[in-house]
């Protein structure tokens, strides 16, 4: 991010208004008097609104000299959700016209720091360039952020959680023939360069000596064969605790021999979107310099179709020795997922946090608007709604009870990949799953549905939302202060 930001105490005159072109303003509306009052009520008369509309949805007026103002209500009340998303709300109007400069006020001056980190975070985010490859396109990120009527404040963590966030839709959104296991891990390995992260992969020759059948199992039908498994290492000064982040990296999904019709294997390039995820709460922790260690496991592959591809009922060894029946072909971010874990899990963290665009049956269950979670821990579970609440990235849990875990019961392995049944499949893979974790380590299962909306979600307006980064980094300061 190279947005210059300016914070100034005073609250602008109404001429002052009159010098930029661009303003976000936050109205406490117990206020009697502040600038440009008369041209808001005016607006709200005409439009047949009351001020405290302001609270549900932005007004917009402009001045006479053509500056627009989109105005919001300030109110302590609001959900970290409702707040992200009056404010992307207020601020698409204003990014229509591709400001270089903007100027946010708030009224009055003792506004709480939430809102000045979540207007922050809202503009910020919503002006940084994503991957575009149209001939005529032009990137018009904010050059300049005043913000106006507050006090010195630290926004480091915000501008952190603003460049994670980043990273993750950017590298979602990236099509697949730019973003192959080869580049990817490239890609991977210049940020750890760049913040410093210890870099390791394993090959799939390596994993195949290993005796990581699960994941061999996926990256074997492939040309080349590129998968691995990559970790990455940080280590922060006067660290107590140690977090592993796994994520789910399948750069594109056509199901294997279960061949996935074109309308459900359009977009499946996003299906690396968990890896993603972990990667920007990563370099979101790295540059908020949070007191934590992070092992960073991303399980990066595609599911292609080949003479080597696996198949319906093959047998595979998975690394801790269980054998597992294979069921269904285009369950295969499980299977990549199974080796992770354990891998994770025998480094002995303090918990371990995986995300991963797994089921349709969580986006049947949830929609696009919340995400789920499973875990091993009830007290896991129960954090991570919370810090759903508090970061404005909604999360739902589900249970994890053990007789679930009835239907993947096999005639010929430990257990079966999947069922063909339907029912319940997200609690499914998160039973599996939690087969492949050692050490009884507390474990939290995070299914992305809500990875990709149509016009946004909470505080992005982007399709992309890079939902988990944000609800990553607070479980992760959650952890940390238990």
């Amino acid at each position: 991010m190279k947005t210059k930001i300016n914070i100034i105490q005073a609250i602008p005159t109404e001429a002052q208004f009159k010098t930029s072109t661009h303003h976000l303003v936050v109205l406490d509306l117990a206020l009697s008097t502040y600038p440009l009052a008369d041209v808001l009520k005016n607006k709200l008369k005409r439009t047949g609104k009351k001020l405290g509309d302001l609270i549900k949805a932005p007004v917009t007026t402009e001045l006479d000299n053509g500056a627009m103002i989109s105005w919001v209500a300030y109110t302590p009340d609001l959900t970290a959700f409702k707040m992200h998303t009056l404010i992307r709300k207020a601020f698409h109007v204003i990014a229509t016209e591709k400001p270089t400069e903007l100027n946010i006020t708030f009224l009055p001056n003792n506004i709480s720091q939430t809102w000045v980190d979540a207007c922050v975070y809202v503009c910020l985010a919503n002006s940084e360039p994503l991957p575009n490859l149209k001939k005529e396109a032009k990137s018009t990120p904010l050059k300049t952020l005043h913000l106006m009527g507050i006090q010195k404040c630290d926004l480091s963590k915000t501008i952190a959680l603003v460049n994670g966030n980043t990273l993750t839709r950017q590298l979602t959104i990236t099509p697949p023939n730019d973003l192959t296991p080869s580049i990817y891990r490239a890609k991977i390995k210049q940020l750890a360069k760049q913040h410093k992260w210890v870099y390791k992969d394993f090959s799939m020759a390596q994993l195949t000596k290993m005796g990581a059948g699960a994941f061999v199992a996926v990256g074997q039908g492939s040309e080349p064969q590129d998968a691995a498994i990559v970790h990455l290492r940080y280590t922060a000064k006067n660290a107590k605790k140690t977090i592993a982040l796994v994520g789910k990296g399948i750069c594109f999904d056509t199901g294997g021999h279960n061949l996935k019709p074109a309308k459900y294997m359009s977009g499946m390039h996003e299906d690396m979107n968990g890896s993603a995820v972990a990667l920007g709460i990563l370099q979101a922790a790295t540059e908020a310099k949070l007191p934590v260690n992070i092992d960073c496991w991303l399980a990066i592959a595609q599911n292609h179709i080949g003479p080597k591809a696996y198949k319906q009922n093959d047998v595979v060894t998975a690394l801790n020795g269980l054998t597992i029946e294979i069921v269904h072909t285009d369950a295969e971010g499980r299977m990549v997922l199974a080796d992770t874990l354990t891998m994770a899990s025998r480094k002995k963290p303090q918990a371990i946090i995986d995300f991963a665009t797994l089921t349709g049956c969580m986006h049947v269950a949830m929609g696009d608007r919340y995400s789920g979670v499973v875990s091993n821990k009830s007290e896991l579970a129960c954090m991570a709604v919370g810090a759903g609440a508090e970061s404005g990235e909604r999360i739902a849990a589900f249970p994890y009870d053990e007789d679930y875990e009835e239907d993947l019961e096999s005639q010929i392995a430990d257990i079966k990949q999947c069922t063909l049944e339907g029912g319940p499949d997200h609690i499914h893979a998160a039973r599996f799953l939690g087969r492949f974790i050692e050490h009884n380590t507390p474990w939290l299962h995070v299914d992305l549905s809500s990875s990709n909306r149509k016009g946004g979600l909470g505080a992005i307006s982007s399709d992309v939302n890079g939902f988990g980064v944000n609800f990553g980094l607070t479980m992760l300061q959650s952890i940390i202060k238990k």
